[in-house]
C-alpha cells in the first residue's frame, strides 16, 4: 500500500523519514523536481533500479539518469572529467544541466546498459537536494508510464504508478518548463546532445569550445532523406554511448531521452 506525504512547509520530517526508509528498503519514490515528477530508486541496489525500469515499462537499453544533491559529488560517481565539463556544472549546478560522464569503474551499480557512462545532475529543487544528501545518489526517472506525458502533480503519478511506488512526496504542481540541456563529457570538448532550458549562449559564455549538431552544414547530397532524425521517437531503443544517454525524462511528453529529472 502506497502512502503520500505532504513535502511543503516546515514539517518535513514524516516526509523525509519516510522517503529514506523506502529508499533504505529498495522500493520506490516519487518526489518532485524543478521540471517534473520524478520516480527514484537507490542508484546502488540493482533490484530496485530495475523495479524502477519495470514501474515505467522501460527496458534496459534505456538507463535512468542519478541525480545528486551537490556538484561535489561528481568526482565520485564520474571519471576523466575535463576542466570545461567541470566548469558547465560548476555554473548551472543546481539547475537544468544534465551531463554525460565515464562512470568511475569502481562504483557497484547496475543502471541498465549505460556503456560505461552516467548521467548526472543536480536538481534545483531545494527539498528534493535535502533528500538526496539523505538517501546518496538516485537514479531517478520521470514519474509516468513510459511513452505517457511526465506528471506535472504527485495525484498524476500517483494514477499512471499506483502501488509500484511505496511513497509519494507532494510537492504541489510543478512548472513542467523546458527540460534540461544535456551535455555530453566524455571527450576533451563537450558537445551538446540536446538543447533544453539552457541555450547554446548561455553554455558558451562558460565555454566557448563547446560544440553542437546544429554546428554542422547540412547535407545537400542525394542520400540527405537517409539520414537518421536528429531526435529519437519515444522509447526508440539507442545504440550507441552517447545515445544511450539521451533520455530525457524532464519533458512532458516523456520522449525518454535519458536523463530524467
Amino acid at each position: 500500500m502506497s502512502e503520500r506525504f505532504d513535502f511543503t512547509g516546515d514539517e518535513l520530517a514524516p516526509a523525509y523519514r519516510a522517503a529514506v526508509d523506502a529508499i533504505e528498503a529498495g522500493d520506490l519514490v516519487v518526489m518532485p523536481t524543478d521540471t517534473v515528477y520524478g520516480i527514484a530508486a537507490d542508484a546502488f541496489k540493482a533490484d530496485a533500479v530495475q523495479r524502477l525500469l519495470d514501474a515505467k515499462g522501460r527496458g534496459r537499453d534505456m538507463p535512468p539518469p542519478v541525480l545528486i544533491s551537490v556538484v561535489e559529488s561528481l568526482d565520485a560517481l564520474a571519471t576523466d572529467i575535463p576542466e570545461a565539463g567541470r566548469k558547465l556544472c560548476q555554473e548551472f549546478w543546481p539547475g537544468p544541466l544534465t551531463v554525460i560522464c565515464h562512470a568511475q569503474t569502481s562504483l557497484m551499480w547496475d543502471l541498465g546498459e549505460t556503456q560505461g557512462t552516467v548521467a548526472l545532475r543536480v536538481p534545483d529543487h531545494e527539498n528534493t537536494r535535502e533528500l538526496l544528501s539523505r538517501t546518496g545518489p538516485l537514479a531517478v526517472s520521470s514519474a509516468n508510464k513510459s511513452g505517457s506525458p511526465a506528471a506535472l502533480d504527485v495525484y498524476d503519478a500517483e494514477e499512471q504508478l499506483q502501488d509500484s511506488v511505496a511513497v509519494y512526496l507532494d510537492g504541489g504542481a510543478v512548472s513542467g518548463g523546458e527540460p534540461s540541456t544535456i551535455v555530453d563529457i566524455t571527450g576533451e570538448t563537450p558537445h551538446v546532445v540536446r538543447l533544453g532550458a539552457l541555450s547554446l549562449a548561455e553554455l558558451r559564455e562558460i565555454v566557448p569550445e563547446i560544440t553542437s549538431d546544429d554546428d554542422k552544414p547540412a547535407d545537400t547530397t542525394d542520400d540527405a532523406s537517409d539520414e537518421k532524425p536528429d531526435e529519437k521517437p519515444a522509447d526508440e531503443p539507442t545504440d550507441t554511448p552517447v545515445e544511450a544517454s539521451k533520455v530525457q525524462d524532464e519533458k512532458p511528453t516523456d520522449p525518454e531521452a535519458r536523463p530524467a529529472d
